[in-house]
């Protein structure tokens, strides 16, 4: 959680709204086994690239183990026990946090004007002493895309895209993330075929 580079690194890309603040959901034909059932929250795309955060998938982490890495106490035995997300395939051993509202954290990535990614250490300790935002969901890793992949990628129909849900963001069970998100835009995951066209 101490690299604030990581917001930098992602910070470079211009700000094209372009699909930024919209869930990936992968098609059912997608067997990467990184991103197989997955939705993704798309923090960043630009023409340089795009950055997401897998928000249906969870590490054998728990916050506890986290907070002890980082020398962080917590009298919460219920947020102690709370899962670690597995963000995506890149940078396992950085941490990022989702949260509403944006705040003042050291090292803030905006999505919109109340959600942000943050990658400070100081958010992490503000969530376990209690003072923390009022969502929040912290991953381990994240996902990312180079210039016109991404784009490429959803012409292959690897991809269903819709707009982020809030709700489903943060509230719903990581089982009916899949499903919920495609709906959304009016897909049924479970009704398309290996042929299925784009939706």
């Amino acid at each position: 959680m101490h690299a604030p580079q990581d917001c930098q690194i992602l910070a470079r890309m211009s700000h094209g709204a372009l699909l930024t603040n919209h869930f990936l959901i992968a098609m059912p034909t997608l067997e990467d086994r990184n991103f197989k059932r997955t939705v993704t929250f798309v923090c960043e795309h630009s023409t340089e690239g795009a950055m997401g955060i897998v928000i249906n998938r969870t590490t054998d982490l728990r916050l506890g183990e986290i907070f002890d890495q980082l020398q962080i106490t917590t009298n919460d035995k219920s947020l102690a026990e709370q899962p670690v997300y597995l963000g995506g395939p890149v940078r396992h051993n950085r941490g990022f946090v989702i949260h509403e509202p944006l705040g003042s954290w050291e090292s803030t990535l905006p999505v919109t004007d109340t959600v942000g990614v943050s990658t400070s250490r100081d958010i992490l300790a503000a969530i376990a002493q209690g003072r923390g935002p009022d969502r929040y969901l912290v991953a381990l890793g994240y996902a990312g895309w180079g210039a016109g992949q991404l784009e490429r990628e959803m012409v292959e129909n690897s991809w269903l895209s819709s707009p982020a849900s809030r709700e489903i963001l943060f509230e719903l069970p990581l089982e009916r993330r899949w499903n919920a998100a495609a709906g959304l835009v009016g897909v049924d995951l479970t009704t398309l075929s290996a042929e299925a066209g784009h939706a």
